[in-house]
């Protein structure tokens, strides 16, 4: 991609001296758009201005920024105000995930909005940024891998699109409302997969810690949608505040962790489980849950009896009709549920009547908010549908994706082979499959462990980990199952329909064979209705966690043969 002008890059010490005697020939010191980064040893800063030099003289004064020594001003005569904030996103993001350096930037509420040319001329030239500073010592890794990581995909420093950023304000605006009336409070935001519910959770709690830590008025020169809770009273509102982030999945919860533990702010945010917060004597003035469709009505397999006590603890005997959703109520004050209807896959998951409720009281008290717009997959909303419907008995247009990397396949070392190659190409490419095998490896990390899948001749074992499975040096060559996967993002996803749910050609529908299925929980329902259900949605968020694309093979003749035609061809896929 070629350029008018070659991006430039101006260094300077960060000190009065310097920035006053800092002038650039054409004048964009004092009068144009410029990108720039204040770094120390350790810390930096990123930001944009139309007033470079006069922003520098601020930051002299902030005390936040007292042990940052250069800056390092980015100039292009194409830049406009909206591809500075998007650089300036980009560039934090990217600083974050790496790890070389500690951002020290605030979430002040930056929209996710396209301009001209976005991704064609200013994509050369932010790839032209990121090369320069690589070169110069900012990162240690190129942007695909810094992609890849969960410190990127989990940021509190990303820009969130329009609806996102309405459902965060309107928290903020409705919980400052509610401290200073002494009124309780209740929340929910549902969305699909990919429509970004834990990165709005994330960047509610950052935006809120930022609030509670912010030792000073912001700069008058930012322009953050937030900027107003920055100021005294609604610091004060926040300053004893105990917030703490719910994670059911164990997998997520310790990702998140791993991720809070890296992030300026966040450090102080408690990532829990909702056993922890029943049994705890804390009160918390704010639980965010995340993944709220996994919470549990009556505890799982060796959890049961845990979950009895802290019922008991809480309600007394007999309180059958209260949740884990319930614990969250009683132990704090307010509370933002973060739901998904159709991600949930076992039987001690809270019912769907319970999150109809829940949604129900939410919308009564003006506290609902509605993600709809799909940022994981490439494919859109199209293919979401798709997928949803993938496992059910009503007929489906095939579908023909532009964007996404669709494919059917009758060999699962064919399959398995791709996967490896996507792997090689992209990074985060994994098998992942029903729960239709038994876990014979189970305990076993030796090499002679037995093998859980063989298929084709080919021969693989369930996932040997169940902490942050998909960055676990052995995942390339094992299997996930749902429990490992949900809540993540993958670039691929091969995808294995196991003999668990079955095409009934007599019939003329999808069932789901329980002696197939060796989830103990789901397993033991005895509805038909109910079992496939459950198996459908497990099926469902297998289907969505590739970003890039999905592989799908299918174990069962009849249903291969039912679905094999929604699926272009090698040949007819070349062919757009």
């Amino acid at each position: 991609m070629t350029v008018s002008e070659p991006t430039r890059f101006e260094s300077l010490r960060f000190t009065r001296g310097s920035i006053d005697s800092w002038r650039d020939p054409r004048g964009r010191h004092q009068n144009w758009p410029v990108v720039y980064l204040i770094d120390g040893k350790r810390n930096i800063y990123v930001g944009e201005s139309t007033r470079a030099r006069a922003r520098f003289r601020q930051h002299l004064d902030d005390p936040e920024k007292a042990s940052l020594r250069t800056i390092r001003v980015v100039l292009n005569e194409e830049f406009n105000k909206s591809a500075c904030l998007d650089l300036e996103s980009r560039l934090i993001s990217w600083l974050h995930a790496d790890g070389k350096y500690r951002p020290i930037n605030r979430n002040d509420g930056q929209q996710s909005s396209g301009y001209f040319e976005q991704h064609t001329r200013y994509q050369g030239i932010f790839d032209q940024v990121f090369s320069e500073l690589h070169a110069a010592g900012y990162f240690t890794r190129s942007v695909a891998e810094i992609e890849n990581l969960n410190l990127f995909k989990l940021s509190p420093f990303k820009t969130l699109n329009e609806e996102q950023l309405l459902a965060v304000s309107l928290i903020v605006e409705g919980l400052f409302a509610d401290l200073d009336s002494g009124a309780k409070s209740m929340s929910v935001v549902q969305g699909g997969p990919g429509t970004g519910k834990t990165i709005v959770a994330i960047y509610l709690l950052k935006l809120l810690r930022d609030i509670q830590l912010a030792t000073h008025d912001p700069d008058p020169e930012d322009d953050g949608r937030f900027n107003d809770y920055f100021y005294g009273g609604f610091r004060e509102a926040l300053s004893q505040a105990r917030i703490g982030f719910i994670v059911p999945q164990q997998s997520l919860r310790a990702t998140i962790k791993a991720v809070f533990r890296k992030t300026p702010g966040l450090q102080g945010i408690k990532v829990l489980s909702p056993y922890t917060v029943a049994a705890s004597d804390d009160h918390w003035d704010l639980l965010v849950v995340d993944e709220a469709h996994r919470l549990t009505h009556r505890g799982s397999g060796p959890t049961r009896g845990m979950y009895n006590k802290r019922h008991e603890r809480l309600f007394g005997r007999g309180a059958t009709n209260r949740t884990a959703i319930d614990w969250v109520t009683a132990k704090s004050s307010h509370q933002v549920f973060l739901v998904d209807g159709q991600q949930s896959v076992r039987p001690a998951d809270v019912s769907k009547s319970t999150l109809q409720a829940l949604v129900s009281g939410a919308k009564s008290a003006h506290r609902y908010y509605s993600l709809e717009s799909q940022m994981r997959v490439a494919a859109g909303d199209a293919y979401l549908d798709f997928a949803s419907r993938l496992l059910s008995d009503t007929p489906i247009e095939p579908i023909v994706p532009v964007s996404y990397d669709l494919r059917f396949f009758d060999n699962l070392g064919e399959m398995k082979a791709a996967i490896s190659t996507r792997e090689s190409e992209h990074g985060l490419a994994r098998l992942v499959a029903g729960y239709a095998w038994k876990w014979h490896s189970s305990g076993d990390l030796s090499d002679a462990a037995a093998y859980d899948i063989v298929l084709d001749g080919v021969r693989l074992r369930w996932n040997r980990t169940d902490t942050d499975w998909i960055a676990s040096p052995t995942s390339t060559e094992e299997v996930g199952s749902v429990h490992t996967v949900q809540g993540y993002d993958l670039n691929y996803a091969g995808v294995i329909i196991g003999p668990d749910i079955v095409w009934n050609e007599d019939k003329q529908r999808v069932e789901a064979i329980r002696a197939n299925h060796f989830d103990r929980e789901v397993r033991s329902v005895q509805d038909q209705d109910q079992l496939l259900s459950y198996i459908r949605n497990a099926y469902y968020v297998l289907l969505t966690r590739g970003m890039r694309g999905t592989y799908i093979y299918v174990c069962d003749p009849g249903l291969r043969e039912r679905l094999r035609g929604l699926f272009m061809t090698d040949i007819e896929r070349r062919s757009h």
